[in-house]
């Protein structure tokens, strides 16, 4: 969208009145009768923007009418709207105004058929053959405050709130609460699921709008090319931003604490009942955290959990962990991470994760090390056509990492027959908390090969700095592992890898820097953490 329709939409309830159905002021248009009208004001199709009224009727038909007409941009004036679902339709674009907050009204609670003011959200989809493939919300779009599905020329814009308090958050422990928000069970009919979702849809544009607490996902696009997210802020329970099956997507300027779950996460799920990658992906300029209060980041007030509360602190960018259809040709850049878990690159269900950039990522507070790049087999697919996929050819350059947690550094790690293959790893600082004992050097993390792939899973790490196991072909180069206290563990430990050059790497000597458990073609070059070496082979063996 370019500056010139930026500007429009900015104004338009106000400036361009003259062309909506009716003005914001409820005068009838003045234009001339053969002109179409360009924007359609909800309060003229019968809502009210009081919060006391549903108005999902008045605006589903401001949509229709828009569509009708053969497009145009649907206004919501200042007020709050409370809906259930809200249905989009191409060439129709929502401009949320500011003062404007869509509310998700209250979903029916267990046991009833109907939620507040008897109105409830569109039902689910009928279950698939393959909805085993993932987990329940990836399958299910229409159960949404807002949804749509095989649409084109569609959006979302201005600087308005999308407010899901009536939706399900999905929670992994039935009966599980957050907060004083009632509890809805996400698979009973009528309740909402998701702030936004949106499957097999084309030139899709989101920006500017804020959503509080989004329900399962904040946005879900399944199947979604040709996709904008740019400048949103998401303040939620579960996923943030979910692009699931997606092809030349660009996600700039975000913001998203996502507590209990990831920030911004491409996937490649079954739930299309097909593999399908998602793939040319520009992740650029935005900001992941799992710090904060609920609400404290939208508010600008930024308040961090207190330390008594058992809090995820997720809110990571993650490749996975649904990863059927692969991963491709993806680029995350100058991004920062606070307080939450590592950046993923996860291949656990048959995914071709290949060919991606991760540049210039700024770190603080974490509660793992800063990279966790998992190649699995839980092969959570079809069982006759589901195989062991790819992790390779992935650059990682300019990454700083303050006051992460120590237990657990960063983890590379294949399976047994399957590595991890062509890694190349530049200008990376890490600064742990630092601490452990010695003790912990002598742990052999399980090999984890069907198990959900997270840091926690493997358990506290041998290495302060790098577990890498089952690796071909890796490159680090001005590489430095600095514990702010004494650690009894090496910064590097290998297990099965095969040709891995280290160049100007800086860690502390004692214990010696690099433990060899089962090294082969290993090269140390212009080095402060090892004297030079290289080695054909190596078996229990340090440097």
């Amino acid at each position: 969208m370019n500056n010139q329709r930026r500007s429009i939409l900015k104004f338009a309830p106000f400036a361009l009145a003259g062309l909506t159905d009716n003005s914001v002021f409820g005068q009838a248009n003045t234009a001339s009768p053969v002109m179409t009208p360009l924007f359609f004001d909800v309060r003229v199709h019968g809502a009210t923007g009081s919060g006391r009224s549903l108005d999902s009727p008045g605006i589903n038909a401001a949509i229709d009418a828009a569509a009708a007409a053969g497009g145009g941009t649907v206004v919501f004036p200042a007020g709050t709207y409370l809906c259930f679902s809200i249905r989009l339709r191409s060439r129709v674009h929502l401009y949320i105004s500011q003062g404007a907050t869509i509310l998700a009204a209250g979903s029916p609670l267990p046991g009833q058929t109907t939620g507040e003011m008897g109105g409830a959200y569109d039902v689910a989809e009928p279950k698939t053959a393959y909805d085993a493939c993932q987990d329940y919300g990836h399958n299910h779009w229409h159960n949404s405050l807002i949804w749509g599905e095989g649409l084109h020329d569609v959006g979302i814009s201005g600087p308005g709130l999308i407010y899901g308090k009536g939706l399900s958050f999905g929670g992994w422990i039935k009966g599980e609460r957050r907060g004083d928000y009632p509890i809805y069970e996400a698979e009973q009919n009528g309740v909402g699921n998701k702030a936004i979702a949106l499957k097999n849809c084309r030139n899709v544009i989101f920006r500017d709008f804020s959503i509080l607490k989004g329900g399962h996902f904040g946005l879900l696009l399944t199947g979604v090319d040709n996709l904008t997210v740019d400048n949103l802020t998401i303040d939620t329970d579960r996923d943030g931003i979910d692009l699931d099956c997606c092809k030349n997507v660009h996600v700039s300027n975000c913001t998203v604490n996502s507590p209990w779950d990831d920030g911004i996460c491409p996937k490649s799920s079954y739930a299309l009942g097909y593999a399908r990658a998602t793939e040319n992906v520009t992740i650029t300029g935005c900001t992941v955290t799992g710090y904060y209060q609920l609400g404290s980041v939208l508010d600008g007030s930024y308040k961090i959990f207190p330390s008594s509360e058992n809090i995820y602190r997720t809110g990571r960018i993650k490749c996975g962990t649904e990863s059927n259809g692969g991963f491709k040709n993806i680029t995350i850049t100058n991004c920062v991470f606070e307080g939450c878990n590592s950046l993923s690159l996860e291949s656990e269900d048959g995914a071709l994760c290949e060919d991606i950039t991760i540049s210039n990522i700024s770190m603080r507070n974490l509660i793992y090390g800063p990279l966790f790049f998992r190649l699995g087999a839980r092969l959570r697919g079809p069982k006759d056509s589901t195989r062991v996929g790819t992790l390779r050819r992935i650059l990682v350059s300019n990454i700083v990492s303050y006051n992460s947690d120590a237990s657990i550094g960063n983890i590379l790690s294949g399976i047994p027959g399957y590595p991890i293959e062509d890694i190349k790893i530049a200008n990376f600082y890490m600064q742990h908390k630092g601490g452990i004992s010695a003790e912990q050097a002598k742990i052999t993390p399980p090999e984890g090969v069907d198990k959900y792939p997270d840091p926690g899973v493997f358990g506290p790490m041998p290495a302060h700095g790098f577990f890498l196991r089952h690796l071909l072909h890796l490159e680090m180069s001005h590489v430095e592992i600095a514990p702010m206290a004494t650690d009894g563990r090496p910064a590097f430990v290998l297990e099965d890898v095969e040709r891995a050059d280290f160049l100007a790497i800086t860690a502390p000597t004692s214990p010696p820097a690099f433990a060899l458990r089962h090294a082969k073609d290993i090269r140390v070059n212009l080095s402060r953490a090892a004297k030079d070496a290289f080695l054909d082979r190596a078996v229990n063996q340090t440097l």
